[in-house]
């Protein structure tokens, strides 16, 4: 039976890069891949038909000797796979980045050895709740952190005097096997995670787990301007890698609570001012509190009316890239008095006649 073309096969064009080379082969593994297709025989020829090709046009000798030849360039030196579980043991790399698991053939002890390299640390997120005042003007705070962290007696390797063995489960493979009708399976060992190594004694601090509870504080500085919900990132504070691994960072979130005279909208501040009733009608000076602590004075025009408003540049939140400060704007509300003196109620009497005259 004559072999198909390899590039038909995975249906690209003869000038694809390896990297179209690559994704077209995935496409077609995980459509013919035999857990997507149970039984299905047809569609594990198709599988391992596809997975030759990729072994020849991926490498570039062989691509080479092929385009030149054709599949008589590869006589003798062809993939020629048996069956799946054969596919699975010559790509199980190639299967771990497709499938996120290893499948039998080898690819443990690579596993294992990374997995006793350097580990980065866990990155940690925490919330810090901030005064409106606090997120205009900048503060510096503390923020208390609980997280598991590297055993310092044992040095994370959860062994007493740091003596290990070969995991019981695994064999010191790092992984194990399952069987799956035909095809064999492996995944991470659940008793060593993957390291291929178990402690001969526990580790009498934290107990086999290579991990102790700590709480520290950690100072954060919060930047002039810094709204709700941003996030801050400290480098290099958050868990402690492995092995010589780099820490992970910590990212905090702000929490701005409400404040009793401003609403933050922006870069501006709002802020409801109570203006009396004949500053609004006949107009005048009046003062209008800010968030810096002092008062700044403001001219209200006479005929000011309900819910209209009053600039006061530059006392709003000052902006992240430094560029100045927003407005506090001061929406008006026409204070009415509740108690009348007698004297001050035939003065309004007097006031509305003439209104009603002019």
């Amino acid at each position: 039976m004559q072999k198909r073309d390899y590039y038909e096969v995975l249906e690209i064009e003869r000038s694809a890069t390896a990297d179209d080379v690559k994704k077209a082969y995935k496409k077609l593994a995980l459509k013919y891949h035999p857990d997507r297709n149970p039984g299905n025989a047809e569609a594990e020829e198709s599988f391992k038909t596809c997975s030759e090709a990729y072994a020849v046009l991926s490498d570039a000798e062989k691509r080479r000797r092929y385009d030149q030849f054709g599949h008589a360039g590869l006589e003798g030196g062809g993939p020629g796979f048996s069956d799946a579980g054969d596919v699975f043991s010559h790509f199980n790399d190639i299967f771990s980045d497709f499938f996120g698991g290893g499948f039998g053939g080898g690819g443990g002890q690579r596993q294992r050895q990374r997995r006793d390299g350097p580990q980065s640390g866990a990155d940690i997120r925490t919330v810090l709740r901030l005064s409106l005042q606090e997120a205009v003007f900048g503060s510096k705070k503390e923020v208390e952190l609980a997280h598991p962290s590297p055993c310092e007696l044992c040095q994370g390797s959860g062994a007493k005097d740091g003596q290990l063995a070969p995991c019981t489960t695994c064999g010191g493979k790092g992984q194990v096997s399952h069987s799956r009708g035909p095809f064999l399976l492996s995944s991470t060992c659940p008793s060593c995670q993957g390291r291929g190594m178990m402690p001969k004694e526990a580790c009498p601090s934290c107990r086999g787990s290579g991990e102790e509870q700590i709480h520290r504080k950690v100072k954060v500085t919060v930047p002039a301007g810094i709204d709700h919900g941003q996030t801050l990132r400290v480098p290099g504070q958050g868990q402690a890698g492995r092995r010589g691994g780099h820490p992970g960072h910590l990212y905090v979130t702000v929490d701005i609570g409400e404040d009793d005279r401003f609403e933050r909208q922006g870069h501006d501040l709002l802020h409801e001012l109570r203006v009396p009733f004949p500053v609004a009608a006949l107009g005048g000076e009046i003062s209008i509190p800010t968030l810096d602590g002092d008062e700044a004075k403001a001219s209200i025009p006479a005929g000011t009316q309900p819910g209209q408003t009053v600039v006061v540049e530059g006392f709003g939140v000052p902006r992240l890239d430094g560029r100045g400060r927003g407005n506090l704007v001061a929406i008006v509300q026409i204070e009415v008095p509740k108690k009348l003196s007698g004297k001050a109620k035939g003065l309004l009497k007097d006031l509305r006649r003439a209104l009603e005259e002019s």
